[in-house]
């Protein structure tokens, strides 16, 4: 059996316009600790969590449909391979359905396997089925 990339998707009340753009906020839902923009193609941004830090390059955007986020450098501090990360790509697809939108995210590269997949799955579940989705759709997210 392949190894699947890390993928979730959740339905938000939001039209696709404002899931872009409530996304692209990323100190309001994933971390507080962010550096950068994360709203035009080609911008960098950087997140930290204390001694883990990830840079990000926004390497595609469709307007309220894609956006893609590569991985240029991190520091995965807890883990041996450090880098893991470095060249995987966190990509979010929007599509409208009557007054909600899904989101899909997939986290290509993060793969069951690697070193670390189970805390980066736990984490990815918090940040995204919970936090993101209580953004949207309440307006109040849990950045770490």
């Amino acid at each position: 059996m392949a190894n699947k990339n890390f993928h979730r998707a959740i339905t938000v009340n939001a039209s696709a316009k404002e899931a872009m753009n409530k996304i692209s906020q990323v100190n309001l839902w994933w971390a507080k600790n962010f550096s950068g923009s994360a709203e035009k193609l080609n911008e960098k941004f950087t997140v930290r969590f204390g001694e883990t830090f990830v840079d990000f390059l926004i390497s595609e955007l469709v307007p309220n449909k894609k956006v893609v986020w590569k991985v240029t450098d991190c520091n995965l501090h807890w883990i041996k391979a450090k880098k893991e990360w470095n060249n995987t790509e966190v990509v979010f697809e929007i599509t409208s359905e009557k007054n909600k939108s899904k989101i899909d995210f997939t986290h290509a590269g993060l793969v069951p396997g690697v070193e670390c997949y189970n805390d980066c799955e736990a984490g990815w579940n918090g940040h995204v089925t919970k936090s993101l989705a209580n953004f949207i759709n309440v307006g109040k997210g849990q950045p770490e």
